[in-house]
């Protein structure tokens, strides 16, 4: 990939911000930061739009929870054309964390997740999407 170089005039505040996002992300310089506010920007605007895009469900629950795998399984099957693989892991005796990795319209991502995060015995729930 070619890189082509250009100038950039801040004000002094908006700049120190700019260092701020360096140090806290660890980046190795502010050309680093701002590559990653473009395509955070990009990935957004792919949200908003509908567009296809891929992510990562992620959800930690109590397996003894009654009925919730057999509810979760279900829900999976019903949008069983946006899912791309199931990791599941047992963390201690009680509790598994569950990676559901997807990829599809954004609404219907979204809507897959919050069916699955809303399922009674669900600890903690994330969507976490991005550009395909």
């Amino acid at each position: 990939m070619k890189v082509k170089r250009f100038g950039v005039s801040l004000e002094e505040s908006l700049l120190e911000k700019l260092d701020d996002l360096v140090k806290q992300n660890k980046f190795p310089n502010r050309s680093q930061a701002i590559r990653f506010l473009i395509n955070n920007n990009i990935v957004e605007e792919k949200w908003e739009e509908n567009k296809d895009v891929a992510g990562a469900i992620v959800l930690v629950y109590d397996h003894h929870k009654r009925d919730l795998q057999t509810k979760s399984t279900d829900v999976q099957h019903d949008f069983h054309t946006l899912i791309l693989s199931v990791q599941h892991v047992h963390l201690d005796h009680n509790n598994c964390l569950e990676t559901i990795a997807v990829k599809g319209k954004a609404n219907e991502l979204s809507a897959l997740a919050n069916e699955l995060i809303a399922l009674k015995g669900i600890k903690h729930g994330k969507l976490v999407m991005s550009a395909c």
